[in-house]
């Protein structure tokens, strides 16, 4: 069933006036600050030398507990300068430096601007190579970025994900994704190694912030780069987080359960024994309520994504009334284990299993109105229903090797398992523009797939010198089986002055065999030590699918089978790639620069045991390019560029010459005589970070120019029948840009502001086939946003955004007419501390689609509330939290291309209110002793 809501402008309206009420009172508390302005500044250099000191850090703490009030890093002169307000009397300078004793003073305020001079940093009376101890907020060693978590202050049961809020140049939006410095974070690691597979959430929202020493930020690498001290990559970060030793040996964890209204439900819970190296972690959950993966459901973490999306071919989402998590209702269950440890020098082992179980029960309506060459249209109504069963098992093992300083063997194996049962039914019509039935259809589909995929991959790195030269051989093999039986029923019938009746009853079985071997060496010779590098590389790969589909028709009364071959498929498809290529790289202290050149020989066969006639091969070969350019201009700003040529292949389905029927109204033919892709793709970056004035820049470019991209051409005839084929075209191209500034204003030691704002835009231009005529598109698309983040420290937190998505689309033929598109949204989040102990979260959103079709909701609010309590000294917590408060969520979207705009509405979770007891454990530091009322013996 689907649902949809009438919005009521009278209470909506006087909602919006209390909130935004709300939100100007409380500002006004912004100008009462009883404080005092300062201003310390000073010079650093090194008293044996006398040079300056770079990237040493300069903090000022309150001296009843060293909780630090300001910080800054020193420029390339070794300046600094602490600005700010607070209400102490005085406060403890101290400055600390890797390789240097610390530096500290006691700073009174009598003299508000105070100008320390020269300050004479002595070197520490140790060995180079150990690192000085401090309480330095921030510390960075070379390529990494290093946060002492006893600088930033948390609420008392903050999780990681809490902490990273705190981290200067650390953004985490509401789904939990991570950016550092504008660059996103793609893998986070305990103590170097992975923790529980590549979900980051899992890690940031169940482990408590009090078990972390350091944060620690450096550019993504793999295991084999990180041995061999090469470059990472450039666009992605990855944060390694450090155990405290004294905490590196116990048992913590949490468990949680939930009852709520129309019988919905969740429960959680996540268990973790440390003990030194070895780490053991077991987590499970379940719920109905459409949280997606592990969760704790979270009433913050509780909306779905709303982003205007933009596809290759010109196509866009403008439906941005969807809340909640994905369409349908949800159950789900999920198990998991990980286990890390290390046995003797130089051999550890990682290893993860995943069990996971959903149910998704869905209903849909659609309305489309298709416009044809001639200036006529036609329109589409459907609705469908759908059940999906899905149950997937994967196991995870990385082993590394080191058999000396020199030589690392890493190993990962993994299986995956998945079974997967689907029903699905469904009514559809088309109308001429005169409103006469053209043609109508009704199919019921049953699909039951079991797939195995194993796949393993081998390295082997040699480093051969102190030079930086070495050997790299990397192997990888996967091993897929498909098995899949299906059960299908349709009745298509064709109206107008030839009627036509296509009656399907039919039963099929398929089987996917999938084995793939790749090879990749690479030999670097150092020209110049550590500086100069050219590296001589080889890739070969081989894939082969085998694919054996059969396919019955039945006949109903005599249940008796007869083989369609037109739907029939048996076919060995090999392909196979060589890429030789030199990469010639050099890097100085503050950039690196390389440039690499290949060129790939791709041989694509094809053997049909049914249809010989269609057998093929085809011989490939292009030029590829790869260069990149990195420039630190200090600490606080960096910038990078790059450029790339890559081609792709059409698929196998696009070459083949087989016509596909199965579905009687899209008939599609493949075509032999495709070309390969050729992409041209540049980018630009600038990133900019000022600890002390808590100010951000970030901005990236990027621009593709694709010859030969592979389109779709398709052609309607009188009867609403498509007939599709596949093209090559040039003049593709695709250009987005972001910006994003930040600001952080510390208004006093217990209250600040954060304001942000940025843009991102789209420039596409497409060229693509109108019912067999050729047109070209261009879609533009801007998207500025500004939000603003209120604090103050163990009381408030506000954060309200506001964004609008504005999309126009043109196009070089009569035939179709331009498009524009609106949308705008308002999120308010907050969070209140007091009472102590309570602590009432809101999550507010407010969007506007004005181009939705009448009968589709425009507007809608959707208001998420939760009120939790604190018990057993902060180690348990009573939640209760209302989803959907104003009853009001909605499923409506529009997505519209070139010929075509579609309304859709499925069904969504409605409005629920549930209670929840949550309770947290924790031993760690601790040996044999009762502590949170949880008793291990060790």
């Amino acid at each position: 069933m689907v649902y949809r809501i009438e919005k009521k402008p009278s209470t909506i309206n006087t909602i919006m006036k209390k909130i935004f009420c709300f939100i100007l009172i409380l500002s006004a508390f912004i100008g009462f600050a009883q404080s005092k302005t300062y201003s310390i500044e000073g010079v650093l250099k090194s008293k044996s030398d006398a040079t300056f000191l770079e990237a040493a850090t300069a903090h000022l703490e309150k001296i009843k507990d060293s909780s630090v009030v300001s910080y800054t890093i020193t420029d390339s002169k070794g300046r600094f300068k602490l600005e700010g307000k607070t209400f102490e009397k005085e406060l403890r300078l101290v400055i600390s430096f890797i390789g240097y004793q610390s530096y500290s003073q006691k700073i009174t305020f009598d003299n508000p601007a105070i100008n320390l001079g020269e300050i004479a940093m002595e070197t520490a009376n140790m060995l180079d190579e150990v690192v000085v101890k401090s309480r330095a907020p921030i510390t960075i060693k070379k390529d990494t970025l290093e946060f002492n978590v006893k600088s930033f202050k948390t609420k008392k049961d903050a999780n990681v994900e809490d902490l990273l809020k705190k981290l200067p140049g650390v953004e985490v939006d509401a789904e939990g994704k991570i950016t550092v410095n504008g660059k996103p974070v793609n893998k986070i690691l305990v103590n170097g190694k992975p923790f529980f597979g590549d979900d980051p959430t899992i890690t940031t929202r169940n482990l408590s912030k009090e078990i972390i020493e350091k944060v620690q930020v450096t550019d993504t690498k793999t295991k084999s780069e990180a041995f061999t001290g090469e470059k990472g990559d450039d666009e992605n970060k990855t944060i390694n987080l450090t155990i405290k030793k004294e905490n590196n040996k116990g048992y913590f964890g949490r468990l949680s359960a939930g009852k709520g209204t129309d019988n919905l439900y969740e429960f959680a819970g996540i268990v973790n024994r440390f003990n030194d190296k070895r780490r053991i972690s077991i987590l499970g959950g379940g719920n109905n309520t459409n949280s997606p993966g592990f969760s704790f459901g979270e009433i913050m973490n509780m909306f779905g994504g709303n982003n205007i999306s933009v596809s290759s071919n010109g196509s866009f989402n403008v439906g941005g009334l969807a809340f909640g998590s994905g369409s349908g209702i949800t159950t789900s269950q999920n198990l998991g284990a990980t286990y890390a440890d290390e046995y003797g020098k130089g051999f550890d082992i990682n290893g993860d299993y995943f069990y996971s179980n959903s149910d998704n029960e869905n209903a849909t309506s659609r309305n489309r109105e298709t416009f044809l060459p001639d200036g006529s249209s036609f329109f589409t109504n459907a609705n469908s229903t759908s059940k999906n069963e899905n149950r997937n098992q994967r196991m995870n093992l990385d082993f590394d090797i080191e058999i000396d300083s020199t030589f690392l063997i890493n190993i990962k194996p993994s299986l995956t398992l998945n079974r997967n049962r689907s029903t699905s039914n469904q009514f559809e019509e088309s109308f001429d523009s005169a409103n006469a039935l053209i043609n109508n259809s009704t199919s019921n589909n049953f699909r039951d797939a079991d797939a195995r995929n194993f796949r393993n991959r081998l390295d082997f790195t040699k480093r051969l010198n102190s030079k930086g030269s070495f050997l790299k051989l990397g192997i990888t093999n996967q091993i897929d089986k498909t098995e899949i039986t299906t059960r299908f029923n349709s009745k298509v019938d064709i109206f107008g002055t030839n009627p036509t009746t296509d009656n399907r009853n039919q039963v099929g079985d398929e089987t996917i065999d999938f084995n793939s071997f790749q090879t990749q060496f690479t030999y670097r010779y150092p020209f110049i030590a550590k500086k100069l590098f050219l590296d001589f590389k080889y890739n070969y790969r081989n894939d082969k699918r085998e694919n054996l589909r059969n396919t019955f028709n039945l006949d109903p009364t005599t249940n008796q089978q007869t083989f369609n071959t037109a739907l029939s498929t048996d076919f060995t498809f090999f392909d196979r790639t060589s890429t030789p290529s030199l990469r010639l790289s050099y890097r100085t202290k503050k950039g690196r620069i390389s440039f690499e050149t290949g060129y790939i020989t791709r041989t694509l066969e094809n053997s049909d045991v049914l249809r010989p006639t269609q057998s093929l091969k085809r011989t490939f070969s292009n030029l590829q390019l790869n260069g990149n350019f990195n420039y630190r201009f200090s600490q606080k700003s960096s910038t990078y560029l790059g450029y790339s040529l890559r081609n792709n292949t059409p698929r196998l389905s696009q070459l083949q010459p087989f016509t596909d029927i199965s579905n009687p109204l899209n008939i599609i033919t493949g075509n032999p005589a495709l070309k390969p892709s050729n992409t041209n793709r540049v980018y630009f970056g600038f990133n900019s970070f000022d600890f002390q004035k808590g100010t951000g820049f970030f901005s990236y470019f990027s621009g593709s120019m694709i010859d030969n991209q592979v389109v779709s051409k398709s052609v309607i005839d009188q009867n609403l029948i498509r007939n599709t084929t596949y093209e090559n075209v040039n003049g593709n191209y695709r250009i987005n840009a972001n910006a994003n500034i930040s600001k952080k204003i510390k208004l006093d030691t217990i209250r600040s502001l954060k304001i942000r704002a940025g843009f991102s835009t789209n420039i596409n231009r497409n060229v693509n086939f109108f019912n067999g005529i050729k047109y070209n598109s261009l879609n533009t698309s801007l998207s500025p946003n500004v939000g603003v983040t209120f604090t103050w420290k163990d009381w408030f937190e506000i954060y309200p955004r506001y964004f609008v998505s504005l999309s126009k689309t043109s196009f070089n033929i009569d035939q179709l007419s331009g498009q524009n598109f609106t949308r705008h949204n308002v999120r308010i989040r907050t969070k209140t501390f007091a009472p102590k102990k309570l602590e009432w979260a809101n999550d507010i959103q407010y969007q506007y689609n004005p181009n939705v079709a009448p009968g589709f909701q425009r507007s809608s609010w959707f208001w998420n509330s939760s009120l939790a309590y604190s018990l057993l000294s902060d180690k348990a917590t009573l939640t209760l939290k209302v989803y959907d408060l104003l009853n009001q969520n909605t499923n409506a979207r529009r997505r519209a291309n070139q010929n075509f705009i579609e309304d859709s509405e499925s069904i969504v979770l409605r409005q629920f209110v549930m209670l929840s007891f949550s309770w947290k454990f924790n031993t760690l530091g601790s040996k044999g002793n009762r502590k949170n009322n949880f008793v291990i013996f060790d």
